[in-house]
């Protein structure tokens, strides 16, 4: 993030992360256009509701999508670039843009109660400020909110950053969760299928990009450290995960840091077999994924030069969340 333009920071650890529920939306509506359905705190859900109103752009179910996003709904977040409250602010922009939305005399970057609006009116301002740049405006708008609208307008859309281009589509992903009817999170059947599809496949050589919903394929090119996969028949992480839960009837998105997003983050001490476990330092910077088995240990496809085997929670430093996946489709 460029701190002397962007709006917030990506906030929160494992600590703070919620639990939220799927999106209500009747097939084939617009989602910006639902009323709230997401599970929040509580004491934050009318003023998100309200809100959530202020201008055709956004969405209760977006503002609560983007919260989560920023600080997991925690007031007192504080990122390491200095960005303030549930709605992650820098200084600056919150002295340009924050608003006494609940009119008792200040304005509070601590307060949820004047934070939350001045994250909407915010939204609505830059909307306004990227209407004109080609492409999503739902898109632009939230790549502004992380990168400032300078730079949407500069490159005319979403920036080449990847944090940016991760927070647009973590956020995308959780406003667009699965429609909420009886199952708003796999069955223990359906962990346990994907459980035991993942553990028929140990021993698969790791390919980076590689594996469908199919089974093991050949990769692409190339991996942060130039890792190829393509001439490696089997998968990459995420690629594991994803043709586990296809056996399960589930659709997961292909990415580690989408199946952050399209998953339900479980709370400490209620982890179950077949939940997802994720590394990563934010939503938006998702690196590993794997499948929990109990007793801390998980199954996974590790890295370039090993194979899927399982693994101890802890083979990694940066464990951020533990998610369960919230069905988006049958296959």
């Amino acid at each position: 993030m460029n701190s002397s333009t962007a709006a917030v920071a990506v906030g929160a650890g494992a600590t703070a992360v919620v639990a939220l529920a799927a999106l209500v939306t009747a097939a084939g509506s617009n989602p910006l256009e639902t009323a709230l359905s997401m599970a929040v705190p509580a004491e934050y859900r009318a003023l998100i509701e309200e809100a959530g109103n202020t201008c055709p752009e956004i969405s209760p179910n977006l503002l609560a999508a983007l919260l989560t996003q920023e600080s997991a709904f925690n007031p007192k977040a504080r990122s390491p670039a200095g960005a303030q409250g549930i709605a992650q602010f820098m200084p600056s922009t919150w002295e340009t843009h924050g608003i006494d939305a609940n009119r008792d005399g200040k304005r509070d970057v601590w307060d949820p109660a004047d934070a939350i609006p001045s994250s909407a009116q915010y939204l609505c301002t830059i909307a306004d400020d990227v209407e004109d740049v080609p492409g999503n405006q739902q898109h632009n708008m939230l790549a502004a909110y992380n990168a400032g609208s300078g730079a949407v307008r500069e490159h005319q859309g979403i920036p080449p950053y990847t944090e940016t281009q991760n927070y647009v589509r973590s956020i995308t992903a959780l406003a667009d969760a699965s429609p909420e009817g009886g199952n708003t999170s796999v069955t223990t059947t359906q962990a346990t299928t994907a459980v035991n599809a993942a553990k028929s496949m140990l021993g698969t050589p790791y390919s980076w990009g590689g594996g469908n919903s199919d089974g093991p394929t050949t990769g692409i090119c190339c991996s942060p450290n130039g890792s190829s996969g393509t001439t490696i028949n089997g998968f990459d992480c995420s690629g594991l995960t994803l043709y586990a839960y296809a056996q399960a009837g589930i659709a997961l998105p292909r990415t580690a840091a989408q199946q952050y997003a399209a998953s339900t983050p479980v709370q400490p001490g209620q982890t179950r077999p077949g939940d997802l476990v994720f590394y990563g330092s934010g939503p938006a910077d998702i690196h590993h994924v794997g499948i929990y088995l109990g007793n801390g240990w998980m199954i996974d496809a590790p890295r370039p030069g090993t194979k899927v085997r399982y693994s101890p929670m802890d083979s990694m430093t940066d464990l951020y969340s533990v998610g369960r996946p919230t069905p988006n489709k049958e296959i």
